[in-house]
């Protein structure tokens, strides 16, 4: 990954001095995730340019070495060490600490002078729609470009195109104001960081943020992505920024359905990925649509197959018709998260006997599905590759059979509306439009002997429908043997 800066004005090599970075000697830092290198690729009487060059080797991410945790934190295959993302940030503020800061011994005066300054970031995650980076960067007055990339695969145009750009700003400031600048909204771009978020992430964004972002017309949709949609964080961070007040008291005491995706303000509904009507948000009428589907149902015993991080285990567990509660990720670090949401440590023996927990995957038969009376599927399925959905199919409808299924996905139709042309999250494999959830919930229902209806979720448009389309599937005949021809992987 690639960032560079350049300085055109009186005495370009200046730029050296104020990035404490000799423009004759290329540098390399050694962190914690890999190494980031600092060179010139042009030193002339005009113009200098400095580029930080982030090297990551993806295998020390996903065997933990590193920052990573044990285990590691991403999969083999994936785009962090390619993309500008908050590795970059965080290099940013290690080799360049100094000159965020507005320091410089010797040309002091020149580091609190507005230069003519531009910058390229390349393959920059771009997850918001085209208009992002003029919304972001010229209310902070830049010139911007953004070069997008061209299609994922043109054997698959469906797929769309890349949601990564070359994005290129100019304007004439002070050299810490650029850093600052792009150190916050490097991940607001890309709405993922390679760590927890946690409290400590306020003071980052408010010291990085300060004399610019109080007054941005963005403020919010910043500060959303910003923390990925973390409500509690974000409400206490709009607060400081409004009016010097707000504290973390009541942050562990939240108690609110909302999902850490889809808490989007209304200023933002037209940019964000997955922005939703604020009052009530999207992802509260979901949560309360799939509780009121299960609940009808009659069922007793529910397993949430796909958890996350338990936002629909904390429903389930108010409701004392719910005598077992289950929930069910393939990601580790997903269900620590659970626990620590649901306090599971502090629950009463008679809580605590009714939850339970555990690892595993949609796509592969495991005997601890079974014998549920109904199960959840939240927002799931889209995360899949198409291709394996006959083998979900195979383990939820042909293996586990629980009395009712509840299915929600996106309505990719919704989408015009949100200004994307591609997917609402970066990691949805695909995304269906109703005819085509409809078409394939009948047949998966008809081929195991189970009835389905339709609802929608969210504020409907007379054309495209509601954001989020749900599908409830109840067994026909729940003493039927139901032939279990469809491969598990």
């Amino acid at each position: 990954m690639l960032f560079t800066i350049t300085y055109t004005g009186e005495n370009p090599a200046d730029l050296g001095y104020l990035l404490h970075k000799n423009p004759a000697r290329p540098q390399t830092a050694e962190l914690s995730f890999g190494r980031a290198h600092v060179f010139y690729p042009e030193t002339g009487p005009e113009r200098c340019t400095a580029a930080l060059l982030l090297d990551i080797d993806p295998l020390d991410l996903a065997r933990g070495r590193g920052s990573a945790k044990s285990g590691g934190i991403f999969d083999y295959v994936n785009d962090r060490p390619y993309v500008c993302s908050s590795f970059m940030s965080t290099a940013i503020s290690m080799v360049y600490g100094t000159a965020m800061a507005g320091s410089c011994a010797g040309k002091q005066e020149l580091a609190d002078t507005p230069l003519d300054l531009s910058a390229g970031l390349f393959m920059l995650p771009c997850r918001g729609g085209a208009m992002l980076p003029e919304l972001l960067f010229e209310p902070l007055g830049y010139e911007v470009h953004a070069e997008e990339t061209a299609l994922l695969d043109e054997q698959f145009p469906e797929w769309g195109n890349s949601p990564y750009i070359n994005l290129s700003i100019r304007g004439k400031l002070r050299l810490r104001d650029l850093l600052n600048h792009i150190y916050v909204l490097i991940p607001v771009f890309d709405r993922q960081k390679h760590y927890w978020v946690g409290e400590d992430e306020i003071d980052k964004l408010l010291n990085h943020g300060k004399g610019w972002l109080e007054d941005h017309p963005e403020k919010a949709l910043i500060t959303h992505r910003y923390f990925k949609n973390l409500r509690s964080l974000v409400r206490i961070a709009l607060d400081r920024l409004d009016n010097g007040q707000g504290t973390l008291e009541g942050l562990l005491l939240e108690d609110s359905p909302a999902d850490h995706d889809d808490a989007a303000p209304a200023a933002v509904n037209s940019m964000d990925e997955q922005a939703e009507t604020p009052r009530p948000r999207l992802n509260v009428l979901r949560l309360e649509a799939v509780l009121k589907a299960i609940k009808k149902s009659g069922a007793e015993s529910v397993i949430d197959l796909g958890c996350g991080e338990g936002n629909l285990l904390r429903l389930l567990m108010k409701e004392r018709s719910f005598t077992r509660v289950t929930g069910v990720d393939v990601s580790r670090i997903a269900l620590e998260h659970v626990r620590d949401k649901l306090k599971t440590d502090r629950l009463p023996e008679e809580q605590r006997k009714r939850l339970s927990l555990f690892q595993s995957s949609v796509t592969y038969r495991d005997k601890r599905f079974r014998s549920y009376d109904a199960a959840a599927l939240v927002e799931v399925m889209e995360h899949l590759d198409e291709n394996r959905l006959d083998t979900l199919a195979a383990v939820i409808f042909g293996d586990a059979r629980p009395g009712t299924v509840v299915i929600s996905t996106p309505n990719s139709e919704y989408n015009e509306l949100y200004g994307i042309s591609h997917f609402r999250h970066g990691d949805h494999r695909f995304e269906w439009n109703r005819a085509r959830f409809q078409s394939w919930a009948k047949e998966t229902a008809g081929r195991y002997g189970y009835t389905v209806s339709f609802e929608d979720i969210g504020e409907a448009d007379e054309k495209l429908g509601a954001p989020t389309q749900m599908g409830v599937f109840v067994r026909e005949d729940l003493s039927q043997e139901i032939p279990r021809s469809s491969p598990c992987a």
